[in-house]
């Protein structure tokens, strides 16, 4: 059976994201405060009854998604095509480092998909790689079931809600943000995918 219903879980609150740096694919730690983040969000995420959850392997995420896996019983499995957007020479700075050293270059990074940090990658090809991984579940002997959740990092989520929607890809900047421990939930009906839910979570 190939998924009908696709959950993108962002990663609770990190060390680096406390500090306002940019991690990429820095292994930074949850804080108490993601683990907190994480444990509030089991109750909503529960109620999607995914068959399958699929993390990516920087602990951050696989942290995150083992108490879910852990809370309710479902199988994990880990995957580095999850990963955060490599951010190249940007990795560990702040944003207003990246702009000191960098001048105009975060502003630019925002407004095009296409354009990729000294060192690093674009968000198209984040989606692509991302992309594999949602082509996988539908083999016929993916065994994924109905609902795949897949616990991942905010770049890549919206990189990879952008490419699975179809939208141009000088639009995807317009997609806002997602917070910690925040998803995107992503339906599917006669071969194409719907947005049914975005930056969704438990406040508080």
């Amino acid at each position: 059976m190939s998924p009908r219903r696709l959950v993108l879980w962002r990663h609770g609150e990190t060390d680096y994201n406390a500090a306002g740096r940019m991690q990429g694919h820095l292994d930074s730690a949850l804080t108490p405060v993601g683990w907190n983040q994480a444990r509030f969000a089991v109750p909503a995420l529960a109620r999607f009854s995914p068959d399958l959850v699929i993390a990516s392997d920087l602990r951050r995420a696989t942290d995150t998604a083992t108490v879910l896996t852990e809370a309710i019983g479902v199988p994990l499995r880990i995957d580095k095509r999850l990963r955060e957007t490599h951010l190249g020479e940007w990795q560990g700075f702040t944003g207003k480092q990246v702009d000191e050293a960098y001048p105009g270059e975060r502003a630019h990074w925002r407004v095009d998909a296409t354009w990729a940090p000294p060192g690093g990658e674009s968000r198209v090809d984040v989606a692509a790689r991302a992309l594999e991984v949602v082509a996988d579940l539908d083999r016929p002997n993916a065994d994924a079931g109905d609902t795949v959740l897949l616990a991942t990092h905010g770049g890549l989520i919206i990189a990879l809600t952008a490419k699975l929607l179809g939208l141009p890809v000088p639009s995807w900047p317009a997609l806002g943000g997602i917070a910690n421990c925040h998803w995107v939930e992503l339906t599917r009906r006669d071969g194409n995918w719907r947005l049914a839910a975005y930056n969704a979570g438990i406040t508080g």
